[in-house]
This record gives C-alpha cells, structure tokens and sequence, in this order.
C-alpha cells in the first residue's frame, strides 16, 4: 500500500478500554471498521460504551453525524471459538482489511499468534499495528513473513479524547510504512510523533517512568513526603496531576506492569520500592479505593488533598532532572526528534511545557548539578548525566538564560551601565543592581539609571516581564548616605520625590516587575522593592525600614506601601523599631509573595517571569492597572475601572486569538495587539 487514501477498512483486534476506542476514532473518521474480541459479552459492552461516548462527543459538536450513522460502520466479530481457535469469520474479515490494529493484552506470545494469523490471512498490501505500549515491536513483527509492514501505534487514554499517537518503526518497518501510518493518524484527527527506535517504552512512558521513580524514590530514602513532591510537581512544575496522585488515577498496578516490562527489556532503572510494596498490597490507587492516598470507596474518585503551602519544600529540579536526562539519551540516539519528544510529552502527558523546554528554562546546568545530587544522595547509577548535557553544559549552551540550550531563543543581550545591569532573555528581560562591594546601596546616578532602564524596557515589545535583583551579597541595604553629605533638608526633600516618583513608576508600570530578593532588602531597598508586584526572596534575605534608628522616617513611599501590605499595626512595629525581619516573617505577613532556597532564586523568579509573560500583554496590564488604581480609590472607581477595561479588551486582537486557541485546542500566541 503506498497511499493512506487507498485504506478503506480497519480491523481491530481487543475490545477493552483501549480497542472499543480506537474503533471509535476510525468510524468516526469514516472507516469501515471491524471489531474482534474473544467473546459476543464483550462486544456488545464495547458496542454501548462507543454510542454512549458517539453521544456526548455529538452534543458537543465534535461529531457532525448522527451516533446511529458512525455506529453502522462498526462490525462486531467474535474472534475465538470455544477451543481458543480462530474463527472463520475473523479470518474473512482480515482478507478485507488494509490496516489491522491490535489491541490485547500485554503478553507477547498472544500477540505473536494473532500476527502470525493476520500475516497469513489479510492481503498483502495490509499494514499491521500494534498498540502496545511496552513490547517490542521487533519482537511482534517476527512472527510474520511481513515484518516491514508491521509497526507500532501507541494511542492514549481515552483514545477518542487523546490527542497523541506513537508511531512505532520496529527493526525492519519500512519508511513507506511509517508514512502511511502517520498519514492515517492524522486521517483519525490525531497528531503522531515518530519513534525511530525500537527502544522500552518508546517516548512518554520513558520519560514518564523517570519522573514517576524520580519522586518516589525521594520519598522512599526519606527526602521529602508524598504531599511535598505532589504539591511541587502541580503548583510549581504546572502539571495536571502529582506523582503521586497520578499513579493513584491511573493505577499503580498498570505502571508497576508497563515499568517492569521496560526493565526486562533493558531499560536500565532502579524501581522504587514503595511501588512494588503497593502493588503487592493490592493498593491500586483509585480503583481499589486506596494507593498513596485514600479514597471513599472503590472506584470512586476524589480528588486527593495536596496543600499548596507544600509546593517548592522540594526543588523542582531534582525530580525533573532524571525525565530531561532521558529525554537527552532519546536525543542523543536519534530515537526521535526533539519537537516530537516535548510533542509527546504535552499531548501524552498533558505538561504545560515540553520536558527538554523545562530544561531550557531552569538551566541545563542546573539540571547537571541535579543529577550528581541525586546520584550522590540516593545512590541510583542512572542518574549519571548523559553525555549531550554534559557537551551542552561544557560549550556553555544553557538554555533561555544564554540564548541557546536544546533549542535557540537568540542571543542574550546585556548592556553594562555604570551602577546597573540590563540583560535581555527574551521575552522577559533583567535589571540587576551592580554595586556589589557597597551591597547596592542606592545613590543619585543608581536611581538615574534604574529609571532610565525601566524606560527603555517599557518600550521594547520584545520584552514583557521585567524582574529586578541585585549582584552580589545583596538586593539592596538602602540609600547610600556617604552621598548626601552636605545636603540641606530642601535637597533632600528633593531627592526623596524623585525616588518616589520611581517607585510611582515600577508599581503603575505597563509590565508586571518581579523582584528577586536575596541578603539584604533594608531602607530604599524595600521601599524599591515593595513596589513590584511580585517579591520573591530567598531563605537568607532580611527585610526592614531601618530608618528611625539614624533620625529619619522612610522617605520613597515606606510609610505608605508597608502599611498597605502588612497591615496598619505591623508597619508601625517595623518602622517604630527599625528591626529587620528574616524572609519567613515576611511571608507570614504578606512582605514577600514566596521564600525559596538561594540557589533556587534565580530560576524561580526565570519561571514565573515566562510563565506570566505567555499571557497576553494587554490583559496583564489592565489587570495590574486595576488592581493598583483600585486600592488608591475607592470600590466604586475600581469596580468603574474594571468594567471599562474589561469591555475594552474586547476590542483587542489577542481576545480573537485566546477564544480561537480555547475552541482548537491550541496554545495561544499572544502579540499584545
């Protein structure tokens, strides 16, 4: 066969969760579809479970035919009589068929006898698939006298739901085959990626089985618990579901028998023990009403609770690192591309971001420095950084923060003022204070420059995220008083107007400012930084308004943020004493957004600047022009000031564009028009 659009009739062989679904998605592509199972019970379960999905699919709109016209493409067949022998109808029916798709249960030796007999009976041209997610297709391919035309197409579950398909080349599938195959997946409304490497676990379960262990076994050798890692994979990685809570939805038995086929088949791992502990147990997860965590009753689904103030107790780094350092070694032995390899972990597993663009954006440096971590500390040899981290690390490719890592963002512009730093990653952009040896402390030409920066940045569309933070043991100790010396109280009334009218300009600026906040934050500094409109600091920053103790009172809007951030009484303690507070007071009263470790600084202020600087330029800056103007006025101005913002978005390309991605299913791609 050289053509999909000579493929006219698909048999599919299994009708259990996955079979009746793929015998979904071909009817409704408008194939002639046949169904074989072993027995009539379990056919006519696949038959209602298909109109029931045809049914909700057709309200809303997915379908364009009626239920009845794409159920009378779908023909049942019992495919084994009472001796376990092939039947004569299954046999007429594979002679019709020009791409069989298997899917049985996971043992090889049933899967060779139904493709030796396939082989024997559908025509020559015949693709045969498989949808095996953990046998090798090689294997499968070897009991037939076609082994070119035997190849592998991984759906996932739900199959009618899923967007996501695996094209599998064994050793000997033809190129013609493969192209055919995609060719159809995209017929079936699916995107495939190509696996061109018969290799365990293909692409996702791969990546997925890293992960999934990665977690575990931080748990098992006591680094953290099951609600930290879960709370840091959703809340700070993005992802839809915890380690934890996934392996519960999905069932701990599945995984602990996909992971172990993997293991039999080379794929070098240490299992975690608490899988095997579970498995044994016969704590399934949801299913059996208990697994990592505990549900009300069999079968019966809640959603697990996972506190939010848990997230970032574990460093996202250490349980992503293992999935990158796959997904190198994918790379690396061209078992696929790196757009499909992120392709398969976005549609299959429903990340926000692909894994190698996880990568980028927290530093391939950082994720080498987490692999010898969990290497050292967990005593797990897979761990040992693949050699193409290594190579990228060593030829300084480090992702988003220089411009190039798995892939290329341009080059990283910095520009060296006399007091400051401006660097370019774009589309978020830095200013970093550059006094270092005086810890940043603020004078005159600092705030000249911070200002001017500022400027420059509000005009390069380029740039949508701004984060501030300073070089060295710093963000800033305060104003640098060996610079008003000499100075009259008119001069000094002077300077503190200004410096507010920049603080006036970052807290009603067009785009959203992140201050990184590390050591010292005191004086001026937190004044600064107080009027960003998000601060995160590290485990070692101190914060205060030490200004009483030299004789004066906060003079850049210290007296009017604090109290509008902590609370009337709590400013008064702060500038009454001039005390300094470490970063976990801060947060407790709401001074600081979020604490993180100091080495994790950097990163976290990088994700959350890209993470809001996807959104679209426009709503961010209504949003933060409501919320700020709000709180300056009453409620009836604000709540006047959001509706007319609101209606005024409407107006605006980029609302077009968010409803067409939401209705295609498609990330948007804002341009702040």
């Amino acid at each position: 066969m050289a053509k999909v659009d000579d493929i006219k009739t698909i048999t599919v062989v299994g009708a259990g969760t996955m079979g009746h679904g793929i015998a979904e998605v071909a009817a409704i592509a408008g194939y002639k579809v046949y169904l074989a199972d072993i027995k009539k019970e379990i056919l006519d379960n696949a038959l209602e479970k298909i109109k029931w999905s045809l049914s909700k699919l057709a309200e809303k709109g997915v379908v364009r035919e009626s239920v009845d016209s794409v159920m009378a493409r779908i023909t049942p067949i019992v495919n084994l009589d009472e001796n376990g022998n092939y039947t004569e109808e299954f046999a007429k029916a594979l002679k019709e068929t020009d791409v069989m798709i298997e899917a049985i249960i996971e043992r090889l030796d049933l899967k060779q006898k139904l493709f030796a007999f396939a082989d024997e009976h559908a025509p020559e041209h015949a693709i045969l698939a498989t949808n095996t997610s953990s046998l090798p297709i090689t294997e499968i391919a070897a009991a037939t006298k076609r082994p070119e035309k035997v190849v592998g197409m991984h759906f996932f579950n739900p199959p009618p739901l899923m967007p996501l398909v695996e094209i599998i080349r064994g050793e000997k599938t033809s190129d013609e085959t493969v192209e055919v195959t995609v060719a159809l997946s995209k017929k079936f409304g699916k995107q495939p990626v190509v696996v061109k490497k018969d290799v365990p676990g293909f692409i996702v379960n791969r990546v997925l089985a890293r992960f999934l262990n990665t977690g575990c076994q931080l748990v098992a050798k006591g680094k953290a618990t099951i609600e930290e890692v879960d709370a840091t994979v959703k809340y700070v990685l993005g992802l839809p579901m915890g380690i934890f809570e996934l392996s519960d939805y999905s069932g701990i038995d599945v995984f602990y028998y996909v992971f172990t086929a993997m293991k039999e088949r080379g794929f070098k791992t240490t299992p975690c023990p608490l899988y095997e502990e579970k498995y044994k147990a016969k704590e399934f997860g949801m299913k059996s009403g208990k697994g990592f965590y505990t549900y009300p009753a069999p079968g019966k689904y809640a959603r697990p609770n996972i506190p939010k103030d848990l997230a970032g107790k574990v460093d996202p780094v250490l349980v992503l690192a293992p999935a990158v350092n796959e997904a190198a070694w994918l790379l690396r032995n061209d078992v696929a591309t790196k757009e499909d390899i992120d392709k398969a972990v976005k549609l299959g597993l429903g990340w926000p971001k692909g894994v190698l663009e996880f990568a980028d954006e927290y530093g391939l440096d950082k994720i080498v420095e987490a692999l010898k971590k969990l290497k050292e500390e967990l005593g797990l040899e897979e761990m040992e950084p693949d050699p193409l981290l290594v190579e990228k690390v060593e030829k300084g490719e480090l992702g988003r923060k220089t411009g190039k890592g798995f892939y290329e963002y341009g080059e990283v512009e910095e520009i060296k003022k006399k007091t400051i730093i401006i660097r370019k990653e774009k589309p978020i952009a830095w200013i970093i204070l550059n006094r270092p040896r005086k810890y940043n402390a603020l004078s005159p030409e600092l705030l000249k420059e911070l200002g001017e920066a500022l400027d420059e940045l509000e005009d390069d569309d380029d740039v949508r995220v701004v984060i501030l933070k300073g070089e060295g043991r710093a963000f800033s100790a305060g104003a640098d008083v060996t610079a008003f010396t000499g100075v009259t109280p008119i001069s000094i009334a002077k300077f503190s107007r200004r410096f507010q009218e920049l603080t006036l300009k970052m807290q009603f600026y067009t785009k959203p400012i992140i201050v990184a906040i590390h050591g010292y934050a005191l004086g001026g500094g937190l004044e600064i930084a107080m009027s960003g409109d998000i601060r995160i600091a590290s485990e070692d920053a101190m914060l205060g308004q030490p200004e009483i103790n030299l004789g004066f009172i906060p003079g850049a809007g210290g007296t009017q943020r604090l109290p509008r951030l902590v609370g009337r009484g709590k400013a008064k303690e702060l500038i009454f004493t001039g005390d300094m507070i470490p970063a976990s007071e801060a947060l407790k009263i709401g001074l600081v957004d979020k604490v993180v470790p100091p080495e994790r600084l950097d990163q976290e202020a990088r994700a959350l600047a890209l993470k809001i600087a996807e959104k679209p330029p426009l709503a961010l800056m209504a949003a933060k022009y409501a919320i700020e103007y709000g709180l300056e006025s009453n409620i009836w101005a604000g709540l006047s000031l959001e509706a007319h913002l609101f209606g005024l978005l409407f107006s605006t390309e980029d609302v077009i564009e968010g409803v067409m991605a939401f209705l295609e299913k498609r990330k948007p791609k804002f341009k702040g028009k």
